[in-house]
């Protein structure tokens, strides 16, 4: 009996009610063969959505099997991931990768794209505005991990702390909060500062020129807000390595660019073993690995 090539599944089970379209697309560019997508997940539904992909196939066979963990609330995101592992048992399980809102891919290019610039982050000042967001958390998790000096901005105290807290617990290394609500704060914020990294809102101008142009000891200041007005004035969206009033800077597409190449080689990756967990630190990993383009 003739049977045709085994093919590679993707489940995508997404905390938003509408399973996201990119994170659909991206995958099948990255060589999924069928996705199947499910919105409105929660963490109880993941024990039977799991055994229906880990039991249909073989042991041998589930590396063509995985799991993407997505949607807009990275919390929800993390109790999936946290759920679908429970489930595994013995040689049943699968490859699973969590990027909520693109938040660890996100995070990650530009970590990389910041430790290439500066080669040594030990002892290094990084100042990551809007840090109590997924991709601020994860950013700043991953530098204070390569041995940086981290200070995450919130336009609430309280939640700044509560957030340094959790990236220390997860990360390990150093992090403080400092409370920042208005733009003309930035430049107090950014005394002393080698690394600027913003991960704040579309379309709000967080960091004036004035705060980040030609300030002393800044090597590095990347803008993730690709909708004007951009986050960190006079920094372009196709800024790559673009060297701008003395400072290397990078801008949300061109990030982005490698963001994609992450995020795609993520996935290519999930189906070569059925033991992979790419959250943050593992897609780093990965990230590191590719070569440069």
């Amino acid at each position: 009996m003739y049977f045709p090539p085994m093919k590679k599944l993707l489940l995508q089970l997404d905390s938003s009610r509408l399973a996201s379209v990119f994170d659909r697309v991206v995958a099948y560019d990255a060589g999924a063969d069928e996705v199947l997508s499910y919105g409105g997940i929660v963490p109880p539904d993941v024990r039977d959505l799991i055994y229906g992909l880990i039991f249909t196939r073989g042991p041998r066979d589930l590396a063509h099997s995985a799991v993407f963990i997505g949607g807009a609330d990275i919390n929800v995101g993390d109790a999936i991931l946290t759920a679908a592992q429970e489930v595994f048992f013995g040689a049943f399980r699968v490859s699973l990768m969590l990027d909520s809102n693109g938040s660890n891919t996100t995070a990650v290019a530009a970590v990389v794209k910041i430790i290439e610039t500066m080669r040594d982050m030990k002892g290094k000042r990084a100042v990551v505005t809007a840090g109590t967001g997924p991709v601020g958390t994860r950013a700043a998790g991953l530098l204070a991990k390569a041995g940086a000096d981290v200070l995450i901005t919130s336009r609430r105290g309280p939640d700044g702390e509560r957030a340094a807290r959790a990236i220390i617990a997860r990360f390990g290394g150093k992090v403080s909060c400092v409370e920042m609500r208005e733009p003309s704060q930035a430049a107090g914020v950014l005394e002393g500062a080698n690394v600027l990294l913003n991960c704040g809102p579309a379309g709000v101008m967080m960091i004036p020129r004035a705060a980040w142009a030609k300030r002393p000891g800044l090597a590095v200041a990347i803008d993730l807000n690709a909708a004007p007005p951009l986050g960190i004035e006079g920094i372009d969206a196709n800024d790559t390595g673009v060297v701008r009033d003395g400072v290397t800077c990078f801008g949300a597409l061109g990030v982005g660019n490698f963001k994609m190449r992450v995020h795609k080689e993520c996935i290519a990756q999930l189906f070569t073993r059925n033991d992979l967990i790419l959250d943050a630190e593992t897609i780093h990993d990965v990230a590191t690995g590719l070569p440069k383009a």
